[in-house]
């Protein structure tokens, strides 16, 4: 049986300082081996999935272990408490907003934990809430969706975005890009919205990202004609 340890012995020559220096001004926290995503995906392929590995594996604190813990999690296992437990452990937002997010939201308790996540004051859990949510409306169909719900969250970013934390304002605007995108009843309100939110400021750090424009995003994805196409899955 494939242990915590034993992956960790995998990991480290994998890793490089070329890229443990890319994942840092990217917001990656050490330890980490600074092992490249593609491959953790050769390893994902071995496992498939694993529920206790995964556990396990984020629960070393390694970034490289916690990214491939929630590119092998056995996402319909992950409990409540699991995922709480998670998005508290998280140290950056590539870990909150990403990993997390991935497993909640292809999880059956993405709605709940991203509702109740997005009213935390910290602002990495809040910000893993808004991420689950844009995972959620990506994956589910529009007639699974509470889009009542949805369209006050909505209107909650409309009138609070500018307000939010760092890390929040990046993950809120992208939820207006997500629903947008992938809801074609919501998408005439999430340009809305996006037009009268404006330009978004978010401290990227020592990266070349930019903030993509909400109304933009949407536009592109409707010119690909790819509005309203769901994903299978949003982990990458």
């Amino acid at each position: 049986m494939t242990t915590a340890k034993d992956i960790l012995k995998e990991l480290e020559p994998l890793g490089s300082e070329g890229y443990r220096r890319i994942l840092r001004n990217h917001g990656g926290h050490d330890p980490m081996f600074g092992v490249k995503i593609s491959e953790l995906q050769k390893i994902r392929k071995r496992i498939k999935t694993d529920y206790q590995l995964a556990l396990d594996l984020f629960a070393t604190g390694n970034y490289d272990a916690m990214y491939l813990a929630g590119l092998i999690a056995d996402d319909e296992k992950m409990t409540k408490k699991d995922l709480q437990s998670w998005v508290h452990s998280a140290k950056c937002s590539a870990i909150a907003e990403c990993t997390v997010a991935w497993v909640a939201a292809e999880g059956p308790h993405g709605w709940d934990m991203a509702l109740k996540w997005i009213n935390s004051k910290q602002e990495s859990v809040a910000a893993a809430g808004w991420s689950t949510l844009s995972c959620w409306v990506a994956l589910v169909d529009d007639g699974e969706l509470n889009q009542i719900v949805l369209a006050k969250l909505l209107k909650n970013v409309e009138t609070s975005l500018h307000k939010q934390p760092n890390r929040v304002r990046s993950a809120m605007n992208n939820f207006i890009i997500s629903l947008g995108s992938y809801v074609k009843p919501l998408t005439a309100a999430a340009i809305e919205a996006g037009k009268g939110i404006g330009i978004v400021m978010v401290d990227v750090g020592s990266t070349a990202c930019k903030v993509p424009d909400a109304v933009e995003g949407i536009k592109k994805i409707k010119a690909r004609g790819s509005l309203g196409k769901k994903r299978k899955t949003v982990k990458c």
